[in-house]
């Protein structure tokens, strides 16, 4: 695993979000390590630092039918089914694995918006 600082990731994550309508990231779980990222109280993301002691860093995205299974299934070392939202469908990245493709990340957040927010507002990317 490369290092890299948790702060950095939360601070990068942030600028993504901050592009699409109506996103808020909040921070929450032990330390304030963890943040959701919201769109009119329904959740699309999740940074997770630590997760119950995994020693990771991590995003949890929703995600379309399908996806998951594609982006697990071709690179096992980069995405993974994350607990408890997974069986949902959601897909995670490994965010300290280097180098993480921002514009990919970007992708997955935009994707995981559209799929969440009211269509007025997803709307509003094109």
């Amino acid at each position: 695993m490369a290092e890299v600082s948790a702060d950095r990731l939360k601070g990068r994550l942030a600028s993504l979000c901050e592009r699409l309508p109506e996103a808020q990231a909040e921070s929450s779980g032990p330390d304030s390590r963890h943040v959701r990222y919201r769109v009119r109280n329904k959740n699309f993301a999740y940074f997770t630092d630590d997760h119950h002691g995994n020693g990771r860093l991590e995003l949890h995205c929703k995600a379309p039918p399908g996806e998951q299974e594609a982006l697990v299934g071709a690179e096992p070392g980069r995405f993974f089914v994350p607990p408890y939202l997974g069986p949902r469908g959601w897909v995670g990245l490994w965010l300290d694995v280097a180098p993480v493709d921002w514009d990919e990340v970007a992708d997955l957040l935009t994707e995981a918006y559209r799929l969440t927010a009211p269509k007025r507002l997803a709307a509003g990317l094109d």
